[in-house]
């Protein structure tokens, strides 16, 4: 079993630690507390001059911190990597070798996830480094790529598009649904319905709506219930670029 040690306390933590609970030496967490409601079977310390041997160490940490905390790991040599999608490996410290453990996934603490569904995005130095990722997260999922610094930051930003940006649609469509006295549980089964099209479908075959169609007199109508700046700007562009997008077929 691949020796691990995991530093952090975050969303991204949290379900790092639960997915390599049997991989585990070490949690390293200046906010220990935050962990206390993981079932987590090896030690937790707060300071980095405590950190075990291990084979890997992953920075599962806020972007801006990754730098910082990877010269605080002792030693020479030590194969040190972050989660991050938006991050190069430059950032971690030269006398360490540096690799990338990527989930790409959404993360919220408190919410299981399935693990052996999640795509990890790797990259190493070092061959044999990659092929000592492959073999770690093989351990929690199958779904395993070898993603190049540039292609990571394109998943990264795609993935802001189908997940924060719709979830964000998501918050202006309950909002609409509250203004006018409709239960967002009726849009649910659509969510459900969209989401799963598109994992037979691509996402040109799933586009349907009123832009779609040249509907102008229900996109007239839709624009006009929208009283505040920014619903009606996001309408207008999204109904523009799907218009766009049909033309070019």
């Amino acid at each position: 079993m691949i020796r691990l040690v995991i530093i952090g306390s975050g969303n991204v933590a949290q379900h790092l630690i639960q997915a390599f609970q049997k991989s585990l030496v070490q949690v390293v967490a200046r906010h220990p507390e935050t962990l206390h409601s993981l079932p987590i079977s090896c030690p937790v310390v707060t300071s980095m001059n405590e950190i075990a041997d291990a084979e890997v160490y992953v920075l599962a940490v806020s972007d801006h911190a990754i730098a910082a905390l990877g010269h605080e790991i002792p030693g020479t040599g030590k194969l040190v990597v972050h989660t991050s999608g938006a991050t190069g490996m430059h950032v971690l410290p030269k006398h360490h070798r540096s690799g990338v453990l990527y989930p790409l996934q959404t993360f919220t603490k408190g919410k299981p996830l399935d693990y052996s569904t999640i795509p990890f995005c790797l990259e190493a130095d070092k061959k044999e480094d990659y092929l000592l990722l492959e073999q770690l997260a093989r351990t929690v999922s199958s779904a395993i790529f070898s993603i190049d610094e540039q292609q990571r930051l394109a998943l990264h930003l795609a993935a802001v598009f189908v997940c924060n940006f719709t979830n964000h649609l998501y918050q202006l469509g309950a909002d609409l649904c509250a203004e006018h006295g409709v239960s967002f549980e009726v849009l649910k089964p659509l969510i459900l319905e969209t989401a799963a099209k598109v994992q037979t479908l691509t996402p040109t075959q799933a586009q349907t709506g009123p832009a779609l169609r040249g509907d102008t007199a229900t996109l007239e109508r839709h624009q006009s219930m929208l009283t505040q700046p920014y619903p009606k700007e996001i309408y207008q562009l999204l109904t523009q670029s799907i218009i766009d997008h049909v033309q070019k077929l």
